[in-house]
């Protein structure tokens, strides 16, 4: 074996070969591992390096102890945190359980679901924001936190330095359903109503300023009709008034309470956020079928960590995810529903985020659209 100099270096052959092996640990630490050194104080520096000198002169190879120190004590037994933005029983938490299992599967660690619903998101995100940047706490939402609460005032986070994106998980169409109170056969029809009584149509969506609304008001400057948005705060009673006939149009997820209803007949899709048409629904068109590409939106669904989480840690956090994401029988229960399975690199999902952060900025602003 040679050093990083090229002078040879002996093996596990006796003791006078520690001393220069701890001065060549303790060198290669400060080199290529700067992070390590500058969170650890001297004495713990010089320990590990004495470490990683015993484990070469018994013979295990240093790489092994290198994913010791940095990585493979992660995670480890100690459970990993999934903390989901949304209410137990909805589409979002079905897929968060659902990657929360594999992951576990994959780590050979336990991975725990804990819902923190409210404020669009907000509170989730702001746990994620504040927890240690160590692997063991991480949300799981739509990217509605970060590119549209945002825009609609104060956070108790920063969305740009306090949110790390992992990876993507999923896009989950949005789709706009005619309940029993409404008569319109097709979407042009409904629009056609809209303008001939003005207001009168109501359309319920997850939320003021949620992607629902967004949409709303892309549809009602497009088509110059005047529809009345009601907004819910949550997915649960929204599908309850829904079939009970309360409003005319729903706006929700894909999702298998959803498609159940669907498939019984008690709510009729009438078109889709989306960029092609849902393989369970070819017969419904995509609003930029429609001539309204502004308002074809859908719903991405990401994991997500505390902003200052190691780079090493984020890359293997994406790694198990897409990995996860390429197991048959995850990827079928996404399809199944409606939903469409998606994964990536970090690096590109942040730079989604941006993009859409700045288009839903300019169409909130145009809009007018206030939490208030």
């Amino acid at each position: 074996m040679r050093n990083v100099r090229g002078h040879a270096v002996r093996g596990p052959a006796g003791a006078r070969t520690i001393a220069p092996l701890l001065f060549f640990v303790c060198n290669l630490l400060s080199e290529t591992v700067p992070v390590m050194i500058d969170s650890l104080s001297r004495r713990r520096a010089l320990s590990l390096g004495a470490s990683a000198t015993l484990a070469l002169a018994a013979g295990i190879p240093a790489r092994a102890f290198a994913q010791g120190a940095g990585g493979a004590a992660w995670p480890g037994s100690r459970p990993i945190r999934i903390v989901v933005a949304y209410p137990a029983g909805g589409v979002s938490d079905v897929v968060a359980r659902a990657l929360a299992d594999r992951l576990s599967a994959q780590l050979g660690s336990p991975v725990i679901v804990e819902n923190k619903a409210g404020a669009g998101g907000a509170i989730a995100m702001d746990m994620v924001a504040k927890a240690p940047a160590d692997g063991y706490t991480l949300g799981f939402s739509s990217v509605s936190p970060l590119v549209l609460s945002p825009h609609l005032g104060r956070l108790p986070y920063d969305p740009a330095r306090d949110i790390a994106p992992l990876a993507s998980v999923m896009v989950s169409p949005v789709l706009l359903l005619a309940t029993p109170a409404c008569t319109a056969r097709d979407f042009p029809a409904l629009v056609a109503q809209a303008k001939a009584r003005p207001g009168e149509i109501r359309w319920a969506t997850s939320g003021l300023a949620s992607l629902g609304h967004i949409m709303l008001e892309q549809i009602m400057l497009g088509t110059q009709a005047k529809i009345t948005h009601v907004p819910y705060k949550g997915g649960g009673q929204q599908l309850t008034d829904a079939l009970s006939g309360q409003f005319e149009i729903l706006s929700t997820n894909a999702g298998p309470a959803v498609a159940q209803q669907i498939q019984a007949g008690k709510l009729r899709p009438l078109a889709v956020g989306a960029p092609q048409r849902v393989d369970g629904m070819p017969g419904t068109p995509t609003l930029a079928e429609l001539g309204l590409p502004a308002a074809n939106l859908s719903s991405q669904f990401g994991l997500f960590a505390p902003g200052r989480l190691p780079a090493a840690l984020l890359e293997r956090l994406n790694a198990e995810v897409n990995k996860a994401l390429a197991v048959p029988d995850l990827r079928n229960r996404l399809l199944t529903t409606g939903n469409v399975p998606t994964g990536g690199s970090a690096a590109d999902f942040a730079r989604e985020i941006a993009q859409e952060s700045q288009a839903n900025a300019n169409i909130i602003r145009a809009a007018h659209i206030r939490l208030d």
